[in-house]
Order: structure tokens, then C-alpha cells, then sequence
């Protein structure tokens, strides 16, 4: 079975959904939940299912990314994950932090990219005017997200849509996109996944 290690900066609902369908589909083991925020919420919501934990604060390596790289990197190996997934990780990484996982390090971007990489999609859907938005399911390579997509859910842009109500939109089709895409890669196959 394949083993996954998920990587949190904040409440971690993307890798509450991941951890949830590994444990009841068994296609794959959570063996660690690492943060760079040791206050982060999910860190105990992990720790509740039963998932390792870590967390190395960025803060103190302040401007040096290789420091904190190298201490992160020594949690996640530790665990012998087969594949590494990106939640919520508010940590732009190093091409030498990708490079040691390359081709087995997943990311969820809430934008249908190659739109609006980087931050404040939900506003920039909105400002463009798009009929619809969504998420993409990546891989992690060292241009931002930029890596190939595995795949993505679309979902409307209604009438009088806020940031925040579509980005709890967008969230709703994330939990489901997430795990379709983590179970068809633990195979080996990256057909992109399509929902609706």
C-alpha cells in the first residue's frame, strides 16, 4: 500500500478529506500530517484520526528556505512516503525541495489552471468576470503551479457571488476532486480526473 504524507499550513480540510478516503477505501496509508505553523488546526484534527504528526515553524529559519527545507524534508523521509500531497501548504518550496520528490508531489490550486496561479483566484474569477471556476489537482514542479494537471471540478459563477461564497463553492468540489485524483495516482495513472 502506499504511503502519503500531507503537508498543512492552516485547518486542513483538504487533508481531512484525503486521510478520510484513504482510511475507508484502503488504497493508500497516511503516515504523517506536517505543518510549517505548529498551531495549525489540522495538525490535531490529524492527530484525532490517528495520523503521525509534525511541524517544523518556518519563522525562526526566517529568510533561509533551505534551512527549513532541510529540517521539513528530514520529517517527511523519516515517514518513507511513496507520495507527498500539498493542502493548504502556504509555502512556496525551493526547486531543490521539489526536485528530491519530484514526480510524486501533488498540489491543490483553487483556480482552473493554467488560470489565476499563485493567490486571490476567487477575486480575480470575479473580476474577470468567468462564467465559471473551480480547482486543478497538479503535479509540483518548480514553476508555480505550473506542473501537469491530474484534474479538475468546475463549478458556476452565480449571480452575486462573493470571495467567499465561491470560494466555499470551490472548497465543496475540492474535497471530492482531491481524493479522485490521489486514488488514480497511487496506480500509476495520470489520466486527468473531470468532475463536473
Amino acid at each position: 500500500m502506499k504511503r502519503v504524507a500531507i503537508l498543512i499550513s492552516g485547518g486542513g480540510s483538504n487533508m481531512l478529506a484525503l486521510v478520510r478516503d484513504m482510511t475507508q477505501a484502503h488504497y493508500a496509508q497516511p503516515v504523517l500530517v506536517a505543518s510549517n505553523d505548529p498551531a495549525a488546526g489540522g495538525l490535531a484534527k490529524a492527530a484525532a484520526l490517528g495520523v503521525p504528526t509534525a511541524s517544523v515553524d518556518h519563522r525562526p529559519h526566517g529568510k533561509d528556505r533551505a534551512a527549513f527545507e532541510a529540517a521539513l524534508a528530514e520529517k517527511i523521509d523519516a515517514t518513507r512516503p511513496d507520495i507527498l500531497c500539498l493542502a493548504g501548504f502556504m509555502r512556496i518550496l525551493t526547486p531543490g525541495f521539489i526536485r528530491r520528490y519530484e514526480g510524486r508531489m501533488l498540489n491543490i490550486h483553487p483556480s482552473l489552471l493554467p488560470k489565476y496561479p499563485g493567490l486571490h483566484t476567487h477575486a480575480l474569477a470575479l473580476a474577470a468576470g468567468d462564467a465559471e471556476a473551480g480547482c486543478t489537482v497538479h503535479e509540483v514542479t518548480a514553476e508555480l503551479d505550473a506542473g501537469p494537471i491530474l484534474g479538475q471540478a468546475r463549478v458556476p459563477v452565480l449571480p452575486g457571488d462573493t470571495e467567499d461564497s465561491l470560494a466555499a463553492r470551490v472548497l465543496t468540489m475540492e474535497h471530492q476532486l482531491y481524493p479522485a485524483v490521489l486514488r488514480r495516482f497511487v496506480t500509476g495513472d495520470r489520466t486527468p480526473v473531470s468532475l463536473p
